[in-house]
């Protein structure tokens, strides 16, 4: 009978451990607190920046810390322009020392530095929605490919594909929306575009890209303007969508677990 007491207390202190201590802290410098993923983003950006966007707070159901890139435009972005590393690197650090527990950003051409920049700080770090293409293709059949719907298809790279971990693009569809009338307005910082048409764009896209290869198995959205239009794809093609808050969800909740014990 004492063994029996002497297990269940062992594991009710595994369960619910006791407090022996109600001394908190905080390291030097972190001021805010209470979000677990840091997003890095463009300067210079001239659009809406609507619900649904990475760059827009009412996207989550969870904090979130943003951070802005000094001189890093849209032309400079997609480009890959390797000047930006160092500055691209000090926001991380900086997200870092505010107490980020992982980086995201909000542009996949960000991708570009991804490598570089998990070498440079000490947390992980997603900085473009492409990293999700080895987990993708993992789940479909060999036969079947990945639809990718992106801003600027001369942008993807291999250079890109390869600091992001896509060691073989050959399963890549890549549909481009540079050239249509409306989401061009978010390259060419336009200020302004027509919601609606945007999402038609963007659905249309998916629906030509699934009927031209049926062998397609998921869609991924490149691009961080488009997740407020991913219900509106799947509803149309009726496939999985992934896109930079799937892989952002996916972030948050690797780097804060719940405790279950806490639910009874």
């Amino acid at each position: 009978m004492t063994t029996q007491k002497n297990i269940a207390s062992a594991v009710d202190n595994c369960i619910v451990p006791k407090m022996r201590s109600t001394i908190v802290s905080q390291k030097k410098g972190q001021y805010v607190s209470g979000f677990s993923v840091g997003i890095l983003y463009l300067d210079n950006c001239w659009y809406p920046v609507i619900p649904g966007n990475v760059a827009n707070l009412l996207t989550y159901d969870f904090p979130v810390q943003l951070k802005v890139v000094p001189d890093c435009n849209t032309a400079s972005l997609l480009s890959g322009d390797r000047s930006l590393l160092d500055s691209i690197i000090q926001a991380a650090k900086e997200l870092e020392a505010e107490g980020a527990r992982a980086i995201c950003a909000a542009c996949g051409f960000f991708g570009n530095f991804q490598d570089k920049v998990a070498e440079a700080v000490d947390i992980p770090v997603y900085l473009s929605s492409i990293i999700q293409v080895p987990w993708i293709k993992t789940g479909l059949k060999q036969s079947q490919k990945i639809g990718v719907l992106t801003a600027y298809a001369d942008g993807l790279t291999e250079e890109l594909y390869a600091s992001c971990s896509v060691t073989d693009s050959k399963d890549l569809v890549i549909k481009d929306l540079s050239k249509e009338d409306e989401f061009s307005a978010i390259i060419e910082n336009r200020g302004s575009f027509d919601n609606e048409k945007v999402r038609q764009e963007v659905v249309g896209a998916a629906i030509s890209l699934v009927t031209e290869n049926p062998d397609i198995g998921a869609i991924l959205l490149e691009c961080s303007d488009m997740p407020p239009y991913a219900a509106d794809v799947q509803r149309a093609v009726g496939l999985p969508v992934y896109d930079f808050i799937s892989m952002i969800n996916w972030v948050h909740f690797a780097a804060s677990q719940r405790r279950y014990q806490d639910i009874y």
